[in-house]
């Protein structure tokens, strides 16, 4: 189970602008999806730039990330969506 997923509604400091829905970090989805064991590794490969944020090189681990956006890590390409965050919230 993976509770790292936070719903601007109710915390408005998790907050995009111009997004209303739901936010996770680029190292807390990575987790969660299980493409990394820990948030270490996480952090080592995405400050390594091995992980592309909509078709480009994404260096922040703790970057905020929403539905829309196409994560590409290690050959695996994640499209986020709804069911997404639906299924790391449960």
């Amino acid at each position: 189970m993976c509770n790292e997923v936070n719903d601007d509604e109710q915390n408005p400091s998790n907050r995009v602008p111009g997004n209303r829905g739901p936010v996770i970090r680029l190292d807390d989805l990575l987790k969660c999806r299980g493409l990394v064991a820990t948030g270490g590794e996480a952090k080592v490969r995405i400050q390594a730039g091995e992980v592309s944020l909509n078709g480009q090189v994404e260096t922040r681990r703790r970057k905020q990330i929403v539905i829309g956006d196409v994560v590409d890590f290690d050959g695996e390409v994640l499209i986020v969506n709804e069911t997404d965050f639906d299924d790391l919230m449960n």
